[in-house]
Protein backbone atom coordinates (compact mmCIF):
# COMPACT_ATOMS: atom_id res chain seq x y z
CA UNK A 1 0.00 0.00 0.00
CA UNK A 2 1.29 3.45 -0.98
CA UNK A 3 1.93 5.62 2.09
CA UNK A 4 0.42 9.08 2.03
CA UNK A 5 1.93 12.15 3.63
CA UNK A 6 -0.11 15.09 4.97
CA UNK A 7 1.69 18.45 5.10
CA UNK A 8 0.49 21.91 6.05
CA UNK A 9 1.49 24.49 3.48
CA UNK A 10 0.75 27.23 0.98
CA UNK A 11 0.86 27.09 -2.81
CA UNK A 12 3.68 29.33 -4.06
CA UNK A 13 3.29 28.79 -7.79
CA UNK A 14 1.63 26.61 -10.41
CA UNK A 15 2.40 25.61 -13.97
CA UNK A 16 0.25 23.75 -16.50
CA UNK A 17 1.59 20.35 -17.54
CA UNK A 18 0.14 18.59 -20.55
CA UNK A 19 -3.56 19.04 -21.22
CA UNK A 20 -5.07 18.63 -17.76
CA UNK A 21 -2.30 18.41 -15.14
CA UNK A 22 -0.48 20.95 -12.98
CA UNK A 23 2.95 21.27 -11.45
CA UNK A 24 2.69 23.05 -8.11
CA UNK A 25 5.33 24.37 -5.73
CA UNK A 26 4.25 24.25 -2.07
CA UNK A 27 5.90 25.80 0.97
CA UNK A 28 5.38 23.30 3.77
CA UNK A 29 6.24 23.18 7.45
CA UNK A 30 8.15 19.91 7.78
CA UNK A 31 9.51 19.42 4.25
CA UNK A 32 10.19 23.03 3.19
CA UNK A 33 9.66 23.89 -0.47
CA UNK A 34 8.48 20.90 -2.48
CA UNK A 35 7.36 20.25 -6.04
CA UNK A 36 4.24 18.18 -6.64
CA UNK A 37 2.21 17.08 -9.64
CA UNK A 38 -1.57 17.19 -9.56
CA UNK A 39 -3.17 14.90 -12.11
CA UNK A 40 -6.29 16.18 -13.86
CA UNK A 41 -6.55 19.28 -11.68
CA UNK A 42 -7.10 21.57 -14.69
CA UNK A 43 -10.32 19.83 -15.61
CA UNK A 44 -13.37 21.99 -14.91
CA UNK A 45 -14.96 19.29 -12.76
CA UNK A 46 -11.81 18.45 -10.77
CA UNK A 47 -12.08 18.63 -7.00
CA UNK A 48 -8.48 19.91 -7.00
CA UNK A 49 -9.05 22.82 -9.38
CA UNK A 50 -9.39 25.49 -6.67
CA UNK A 51 -6.98 23.79 -4.28
CA UNK A 52 -4.03 24.11 -6.68
CA UNK A 53 -3.96 27.90 -7.09
CA UNK A 54 -1.42 30.38 -5.68
CA UNK A 55 -2.11 31.68 -2.14
CA UNK A 56 -4.13 28.60 -1.15
CA UNK A 57 -3.32 27.48 2.41
CA UNK A 58 -4.23 24.22 4.08
CA UNK A 59 -3.26 20.58 4.48
CA UNK A 60 -2.09 18.74 1.37
CA UNK A 61 -2.11 14.98 0.98
CA UNK A 62 0.83 13.73 -1.07
CA UNK A 63 2.59 10.61 -2.24
CA UNK A 64 6.36 10.94 -2.15
CA UNK A 65 8.37 9.94 -5.22
CA UNK A 66 12.08 9.92 -5.95
CA UNK A 67 12.35 13.53 -7.14
CA UNK A 68 8.87 14.97 -6.59
CA UNK A 69 5.50 14.39 -5.00
CA UNK A 70 2.06 13.57 -6.33
CA UNK A 71 -0.72 15.69 -4.88
CA UNK A 72 -3.79 13.54 -4.29
CA UNK A 73 -5.93 15.57 -1.88
CA UNK A 74 -6.26 18.83 0.02
CA UNK A 75 -8.12 20.25 3.00
CA UNK A 76 -8.07 24.01 2.39
CA UNK A 77 -8.53 26.44 5.27
CA UNK A 78 -7.96 29.73 3.42
CA UNK A 79 -8.13 30.63 -0.27
CA UNK A 80 -7.40 34.36 0.30
CA UNK A 81 -10.12 35.19 -2.19
CA UNK A 82 -9.88 38.91 -1.38
CA UNK A 83 -6.65 39.07 -3.35
CA UNK A 84 -8.43 37.97 -6.51
CA UNK A 85 -10.56 41.12 -6.46
CA UNK A 86 -7.70 43.61 -5.98
CA UNK A 87 -4.98 43.45 -8.63
CA UNK A 88 -2.51 45.63 -6.71
CA UNK A 89 -2.86 43.59 -3.53
CA UNK A 90 -2.62 40.41 -5.61
CA UNK A 91 0.74 41.43 -7.05
CA UNK A 92 2.04 42.33 -3.62
CA UNK A 93 0.95 38.81 -2.69
CA UNK A 94 2.70 37.29 -5.72
CA UNK A 95 5.87 39.15 -4.73
CA UNK A 96 5.68 37.73 -1.20
CA UNK A 97 5.20 34.21 -2.62
CA UNK A 98 8.15 34.65 -4.99
CA UNK A 99 10.37 36.09 -2.25
CA UNK A 100 9.48 33.24 0.12
CA UNK A 101 10.20 30.75 -2.67
CA UNK A 102 13.64 32.29 -3.16
CA UNK A 103 14.60 31.63 0.46
CA UNK A 104 12.76 28.37 1.09
CA UNK A 105 14.72 25.12 0.89
CA UNK A 106 13.71 21.51 0.37
CA UNK A 107 13.80 19.09 3.33
CA UNK A 108 14.16 21.93 5.83
CA UNK A 109 11.61 22.82 8.51
CA UNK A 110 10.11 26.08 7.25
CA UNK A 111 7.47 26.59 9.96
CA UNK A 112 8.53 30.18 10.70
CA UNK A 113 8.66 31.16 7.04
CA UNK A 114 5.22 29.66 6.38
CA UNK A 115 3.80 31.42 9.44
CA UNK A 116 5.23 34.75 8.22
CA UNK A 117 3.78 34.22 4.76
CA UNK A 118 0.36 33.30 6.15
CA UNK A 119 0.19 36.28 8.53
CA UNK A 120 1.34 38.58 5.73
CA UNK A 121 -1.44 37.40 3.41
CA UNK A 122 -4.00 37.85 6.18
CA UNK A 123 -3.01 41.46 6.84
CA UNK A 124 -2.82 42.16 3.11
CA UNK A 125 -6.47 41.14 2.81
CA UNK A 126 -7.57 43.15 5.85
CA UNK A 127 -6.15 46.44 4.52
CA UNK A 128 -5.55 47.94 7.98
CA UNK A 129 -2.01 49.10 7.19
CA UNK A 130 -0.48 50.19 3.89
CA UNK A 131 0.77 47.66 1.39
CA UNK A 132 4.08 49.53 1.20
CA UNK A 133 4.63 49.06 4.94
CA UNK A 134 3.58 45.39 4.77
CA UNK A 135 6.18 44.85 2.06
CA UNK A 136 9.04 46.32 4.10
CA UNK A 137 8.09 44.47 7.27
CA UNK A 138 7.93 41.21 5.32
CA UNK A 139 11.27 41.77 3.61
CA UNK A 140 13.11 42.54 6.83
CA UNK A 141 11.50 39.70 8.79
CA UNK A 142 12.29 37.12 6.16
CA UNK A 143 15.93 38.16 6.44
CA UNK A 144 15.67 37.68 10.21
CA UNK A 145 14.27 34.16 9.77
CA UNK A 146 17.18 33.30 7.49
CA UNK A 147 19.81 34.93 9.69
CA UNK A 148 20.85 37.50 7.09
CA UNK A 149 19.52 40.68 8.66
CA UNK A 150 21.62 43.78 9.44
CA UNK A 151 22.86 44.59 12.94
CA UNK A 152 20.51 47.28 14.24
CA UNK A 153 20.91 47.12 18.02
CA UNK A 154 24.47 48.42 18.33
CA UNK A 155 27.11 50.09 16.20
CA UNK A 156 28.72 47.52 13.92
CA UNK A 157 32.06 49.28 14.32
CA UNK A 158 32.46 49.84 18.08
CA UNK A 159 29.46 48.11 19.70
CA UNK A 160 28.02 51.30 21.18
CA UNK A 161 24.27 51.44 21.81
CA UNK A 162 24.17 55.26 21.87
CA UNK A 163 23.83 57.86 19.10
CA UNK A 164 22.85 55.27 16.48
CA UNK A 165 21.81 57.68 13.74
CA UNK A 166 23.15 56.12 10.53
CA UNK A 167 22.76 52.91 8.50
CA UNK A 168 25.49 51.51 6.27
CA UNK A 169 24.58 48.86 3.73
CA UNK A 170 28.24 48.04 3.04
CA UNK A 171 28.83 47.48 6.75
CA UNK A 172 25.49 45.67 7.14
CA UNK A 173 24.20 47.66 10.08
CA UNK A 174 23.89 50.74 12.23
CA UNK A 175 26.77 53.20 12.64
CA UNK A 176 27.08 55.56 15.59
CA UNK A 177 28.09 59.20 15.29
CA UNK A 178 31.60 58.50 16.54
CA UNK A 179 32.28 55.92 13.80
CA UNK A 180 30.66 57.56 10.79
CA UNK A 181 33.83 59.15 9.46
CA UNK A 182 35.08 57.66 6.20
CA UNK A 183 31.84 55.70 5.53
CA UNK A 184 30.23 56.96 2.34
CA UNK A 185 26.98 55.02 2.06
CA UNK A 186 25.28 56.33 5.21
CA UNK A 187 21.50 56.64 5.42
CA UNK A 188 20.24 58.88 8.23
CA UNK A 189 18.18 56.96 10.80
CA UNK A 190 15.84 58.80 13.18
CA UNK A 191 15.14 57.45 16.66
CA UNK A 192 11.60 56.44 15.66
CA UNK A 193 12.84 54.70 12.50
CA UNK A 194 15.45 52.78 14.50
CA UNK A 195 12.84 51.70 17.05
CA UNK A 196 10.60 50.47 14.22
CA UNK A 197 13.43 48.47 12.67
CA UNK A 198 14.36 46.94 16.02
CA UNK A 199 10.74 46.04 16.69
CA UNK A 200 10.38 44.25 13.35
CA UNK A 201 13.57 42.28 14.00
CA UNK A 202 12.65 41.20 17.54
CA UNK A 203 8.83 40.89 17.49
CA UNK A 204 6.96 37.60 17.28
CA UNK A 205 5.47 37.01 13.84
CA UNK A 206 1.92 37.22 15.26
CA UNK A 207 2.63 40.79 16.49
CA UNK A 208 4.41 42.09 13.39
CA UNK A 209 1.56 43.88 11.67
CA UNK A 210 0.11 45.75 14.63
CA UNK A 211 1.44 49.26 14.05
CA UNK A 212 1.59 52.11 11.56
CA UNK A 213 4.40 54.55 10.83
CA UNK A 214 4.85 58.08 9.55
CA UNK A 215 5.87 58.76 5.95
CA UNK A 216 9.33 59.70 7.23
CA UNK A 217 9.84 56.32 8.91
CA UNK A 218 8.44 54.45 5.91
CA UNK A 219 10.83 56.35 3.66
CA UNK A 220 13.80 55.28 5.80
CA UNK A 221 12.62 51.66 5.74
CA UNK A 222 12.23 51.77 1.96
CA UNK A 223 15.67 53.26 1.36
CA UNK A 224 17.32 50.85 3.80
CA UNK A 225 15.67 47.73 2.39
CA UNK A 226 16.18 48.72 -1.25
CA UNK A 227 19.91 49.22 -0.74
CA UNK A 228 20.33 46.13 1.46
CA UNK A 229 18.41 43.75 -0.80
CA UNK A 230 20.07 45.23 -3.88
CA UNK A 231 23.48 44.41 -2.44
CA UNK A 232 22.81 40.98 -0.93
CA UNK A 233 20.19 39.35 -3.18
CA UNK A 234 21.29 38.31 -6.67
CA UNK A 235 17.83 37.91 -8.18
CA UNK A 236 15.24 40.10 -9.83
CA UNK A 237 11.64 39.24 -8.99
CA UNK A 238 9.24 39.34 -11.94
CA UNK A 239 6.25 40.02 -9.70
CA UNK A 240 8.02 43.04 -8.20
CA UNK A 241 8.84 44.42 -11.65
CA UNK A 242 5.16 44.20 -12.61
CA UNK A 243 4.11 45.71 -9.28
CA UNK A 244 6.46 48.66 -9.74
CA UNK A 245 5.10 49.27 -13.24
CA UNK A 246 1.56 49.20 -11.86
CA UNK A 247 2.29 51.60 -9.00
CA UNK A 248 4.19 53.95 -11.32
CA UNK A 249 1.17 54.05 -13.63
CA UNK A 250 -1.15 54.78 -10.67
CA UNK A 251 1.05 57.66 -9.49
CA UNK A 252 0.95 59.22 -12.97
CA UNK A 253 -2.83 58.90 -13.37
Amino acid sequence: MVQQLVLQGMILSTMPIGEYDKRVVILTTKRGKITAFSRGSRRSNSAMLGATSPFVFGEFTLIEGRTSYTLVGANISNYFMELRNDITAAYYGFYFLEFAGYYARENVNETHLLKLLYQTMRILCKKVISEKLIRRIFELKILVINGEYPQCFQCVKCGSTKNLFHFSCINSGIICNACKGGIYDLTPISESALYTIQYIISADIEKLYTFNVTEEVLGVLEKMMDSYLGMYIDKSFKSLEILQLMTDDLSLS
